[in-house]
Parts: C-alpha cells; sequence; structure tokens
C-alpha cells in the first residue's frame, strides 16, 4: 500500500511505525508542515496503559521511551491559606521533543519517507496513495475540506488557559491555586526533564480580564505570573512557547472516515488537558488503525469496513474519557466555588472532579496525609510500579523474539 500521513505529531509518526512493521513492503510517507525538531508545547504525561500497549505493538520504541520517561509517584495540591495535601498515585512524562525525535528515529530506521516543512494549503495537492491519514491537529485542513461530509462539532470551553515550560522542576505532579485580587488562578505543573517542568495555567475569563492578562504580550504576561506563583517557582522563571492563552477547543467528529482518508488524534477528537490523556488517545488511535489497515491488506475486509471497524473500536474506548473530562474541566470552570473548603475536603474534591471514586477513596486519602502514612503508601506505588517496569521489557521484548 501507499500511505501518506498528513502530520508529524505522535499519532502520525507512530501509525507510520506500525505501518510498516505490520509490511516493510508499504510505502509509507509523514508530512509535516514543521521543520525537523520544531514542535509546540512542553511535555506529555502518560501511564502503565499506555506503556503496556506500547510495548504489546512495537517493544523497540516502546523501550525508548520507558527509558526516557520522567516517572513521579504522587499528586500534590498546593492551595493558598491551606495546608499542602496528597494523593496517592504515579504517572510517567516525556518532553515533547523528545517523544517526535524516538518515533521520528524509529520511523527511519524501518523505512519510513520523513518530509518536513510540507504546508499543506490544499488536499487536492497530495500525491496519489491508497490512504491518507490525517493526523493534522484539531484544526485538521483536510477533515475541514470535507467539513459537511466528517460533520466535527467545536465546543469552546469558558476557562483560559496558557501552556507555559519552566527550569523549576517540580518533584512530582503539582496543583497550585493562588488567590489574587481578581480571583482563584491556578497552574497543573509535572517534571518532565531532570531540568524543566511543564506549567499549564488556568482561569476564569473574568480573573484573566481582571489581572489585566488580556493586554500584556508574551514576556509581561509570563513575568506576572511568575510572581503570582513564585512562592511554587523558587525564583525560576516561566517560559511562554508563543502560543499565548487560548481557551479549549473540543472537537468531536461525527464520521472519522471518507474514501481513502481517514482521521487520527485530535483531527477526530480533542480531550481536555485536565485528565492529561491527549497523547495516550492519539497513539492509540495509531495502534487501532494499524489492525484495521492489516486486515483489509491480508484481505480480510474492503477498506471501507476496516475503517469504519477502527472508528466503531475507538468510539466505544474513547465515551468514557470523554466523559471525564468533560467533568474534569467542568470542576476546574467552577473552581471557585470550591475554594472554601477544607484542605482535606478540597483535595478530595479535586481528586474527585470525574465522578469516578467512590467514598472509600476520600478515606484512603484521609488516611494517608500525616508524614509517616504518605511515605509508607508511596514506597508501596514506587515499589509496585518498578516491578511491574522491570517486568514489563523482559516479558514485552521476548514475546517479540521469533
Amino acid at each position: 500500500m501507499r500511505i501518506t500521513c498528513v502530520g508529524g505529531g505522535p499519532a502520525g509518526l507512530y501509525f507510520a511505525v506500525l505501518a510498516k512493521l505490520a509490511d516493510p513492503a508499504h510505502e509509507v510517507t509523514v508530512l509535516e508542515r514543521n521543520p525537523a525538531g520544531v514542535t509546540y508545547g512542553w511535555g506529555v504525561v502518560f501511564w502503565d496503559d499506555l506503556l503496556d500497549d506500547l510495548f504489546r505493538y512495537d517493544p523497540v520504541s516502546a523501550a525508548r521511551i520507558w527509558d526516557a520517561a520522567y516517572k513521579w509517584d504522587e499528586y500534590e495540591v498546593r492551595a493558598a491559606g491551606k495546608p499542602v495535601t496528597h494523593l496517592g498515585g504515579y504517572g510517567f512524562s516525556l518532553g515533547r521533543h523528545r517523544l517526535l525525535d524516538i518515533l521520528g528515529k524509529r520511523a527511519r530506521e524501518l523505512g519510513v519517507d520523513l518530509r518536513y516543512e510540507q504546508e499543506l494549503t490544499d488536499p487536492a495537492q497530495l500525491p496519489a496513495a491508497d490512504l491518507i491519514v490525517a493526523c493534522d491537529g484539531a484544526g485538521s485542513r483536510i477533515r475541514d475540506h470535507d467539513a459537511e461530509h466528517f460533520g466535527a462539532e467545536v465546543e469552546t470551553g469558558r476557562n483560559k488557559y496558557i501552556w507555559l515550560g519552566t527550569s523549576r522542576v517540580f518533584r512530582t505532579f503539582t496543583f497550585g491555586f493562588e488567590e489574587t485580587e481578581a480571583g482563584w488562578i491556578w497552574f497543573h505543573a509535572y517534571p518532565f526533564t531532570a531540568g524543566a517542568s511543564t506549567f499549564i495555567v488556568e482561569c476564569t475569563p473574568e480573573t484573566w480580564t481582571g489581572l489585566g492578562l488580556d493586554r500584556l504580550d508574551p514576556a509581561a504576561g509570563a513575568a506576572r505570573l511568575g510572581k503570582i506563583f513564585e512562592r511554587h517557582l523558587d525564583g525560576h522563571p516561566l517560559d511562554d512557547a508563543g502560543r499565548g492563552w487560548l481557551n479549549f477547543r473540543r472537537v468531536t467528529a461525527g464520521r472519522w472516515d471518507h474514501g481513502n482518508v481517514v482521521l487520527i488524534g485530535d483531527a477526530a477528537h480533542t480531550t481536555h488537558f485536565a485528565i492529561g490523556s491527549g497523547t495516550k488517545l492519539a497513539m492509540q488511535d495509531a495502534m487501532a488503525l494499524a489492525d484495521a489497515v492489516a486486515s483489509f491488506a491480508s484481505g480480510g475486509e474492503t477498506l471501507s469496513a476496516a475503517l469504519e471497524r477502527y472508528e466503531h473500536r475507538r468510539k466505544a474506548a474513547l465515551a468514557p474519557l470523554q466523559r471525564a473530562a468533560r467533568a474534569s474541566s467542568a470542576w476546574f470552570e467552577r473552581m471557585p466555588e470550591y475554594a472554601d473548603l477544607p484542605a482535606k475536603r478540597f483535595s478530595y474534591a479535586l481528586s474527585n472532579r470525574r465522578g469516578e471514586y467512590p467514598a472509600w477513596r476520600y478515606l484512603l486519602h484521609m488516611s494517608t496525609q500525616g508524614a509517616v502514612p504518605r511515605t509508607v503508601l508511596r514506597w508501596t506505588l514506587s515499589a509496585r510500579r518498578w516491578n511491574r517496569a522491570r517486568r514489563r521489557p523482559a516479558r514485552r521484548l521476548r514475546a517479540a523474539v521469533p
């Protein structure tokens, strides 16, 4: 097959890798509008479920991602005027640049043709292909070219947010809330290298305008936020990547395929950053699409049937996460309503913003707020994480050896 992926993000690169692994004879091309090594954003987060899937589909790239990932082992909640609280859990983070570098290198090893600085202004300019994979993001030009067919709905969130970075390395995933003269403003921060952290700032539109952030240029805005969050930053500056303040755009495509064109990742759906699943869902889309294409290529079904099955499979998997993301973003839009809660109740409300946890989770949280119980819980979670990690590469790599 001749396959063209429009977009060199995690979804496009990982699908290209899987397509070549399935059949080295496939001619796979990735067209990326940015120069090589240039991307937006700072770090991405993920959890065990994605790692397990990565090791199942390609142990080589999975091992590289695992080796490069930063591991953290709890959630810390800092709210002005309240004691710091802690939530059990662990996860992984990785610089977006590093992830793309790993996937790009793996794709080239397998013979994928990576072409950078390929700006697509008209889908008619695409080279002839048996399959065109639209992985060109939430503002997909390919999707919008046939907007009536794909039926994408866009819902704009109320809160303002900005994606920043900092040289302040947070020990673990941290939520920080500060009350200003214009209202509450908060950050979601997590380390992704030994020298940098992602720092996403969010607030209501009233607070945004009340602080004058709508009138400040990027440098002045970052300085203003640095002053607001100075007790968390320990003197480290905030760095604006240049995207500015945004409102989250929830994109949901009604249909994901049209002839030999198929949507993947943010071109098909977006998920609010408050649950940190965008990269995970994009790469899992790539896995499902690779399975569908392999079925078609082997003569098991038509391309149309394969793409329809891919769509149904992914929509079913996405549904619970989309509900959780909607509930989570709604909680942050109502955050000022929870501000007067005592520290432990506030922390539990934050952890339960998806509406997923029963009352026992609150009791567990309450029981681990002392230093000794919290340390024991952290050790337990860390031991479980490292034991699973130690077994995973060997198990997956053995399974991959003929």
